[in-house]
């Protein structure tokens, strides 16, 4: 097992139960999370958490792990035609662009994307939430799913770590919505899902923004 697979598999049990309990907070916006994390204010995400006194300057390498991806809790009782094939595939296509897109924007501003732990590597956990889809069309044949995303589709929940000692750093959520509601095709491999991409751009560009800061390069 690689040093990253043991390390994802350390975070899952951490990571789920924490996603948990901040679902579940709901407006109840804490200023310390009870890992010791203080809000912080003026922050470009909606939510963002920061352990006291942490700079990040020594990072500048980042590892992205894998996506996890959870739809609306009331979604599937509301399409039952949709098939358990078809949410798979969903998953994996989110999880595999989410991870494309931030190290294709990471690497272009010049943050090597990291496979193992180091000293310089920052890790990051992310999880998309109350996903929702609209229109699935599931007559087709497996190889291919059609759907349309929804305007205030998708949440993202991210947590940070040192790569080495797996101390958590940072905590943020950030919901946003599509500028428009457009058709998506999902293969195995593909999509042309472009509000998607727009969001996990966006995401993506947050955090480049954030390391550009740290390190004191000018924004464009």
């Amino acid at each position: 097992m690689s040093a990253e697979s043991r390390l994802r598999t350390i975070l899952v049990a951490v990571f789920a139960a924490v996603l948990c309990n901040a679902c579940a907070s709901g407006n109840n916006i804490p200023e310390v999370t009870h890992d010791g994390l203080q809000l912080v204010t003026n922050s470009k995400m909606e939510r963002l958490w920061v352990k006291p006194g942490e700079d990040f300057s020594q990072y500048s390498r980042v590892g992205v792990l894998d996506s996890y991806v959870a739809f609306n809790k009331n979604w599937r009782s509301s399409h039952p035609g949709m098939r358990t094939y078809d949410l798979h595939q969903i998953k994996l296509w989110l999880t595999k662009a989410f991870r494309n897109i931030f190290a294709t924007e990471l690497r272009q501003n010049g943050y090597p994307f990291a496979t193992a732990p180091a000293k310089d590597v920052l890790l990051i956990r992310p999880a998309i939430v109350n996903l929702e889809i609209v229109a699935p069309d599931t007559q087709q044949d497996e190889s291919s799913i059609t759907f349309m995303t929804s305007a205030s589709s998708m949440e993202l929940y991210v947590e940070f770590y040192d790569s080495e000692s797996n101390e958590i750093l940072a905590r943020a959520a950030d919901r946003k919505q599509a500028s428009h509601i457009g058709g998506v095709e999902v293969t195995p491999f593909s999509t042309d899902s472009d509000d998607a991409r727009r969001l996990l751009k966006h995401w993506a560009d947050l955090l480049v923004s954030k390391l550009d800061e740290i390190h004191g390069k000018k924004s464009d």
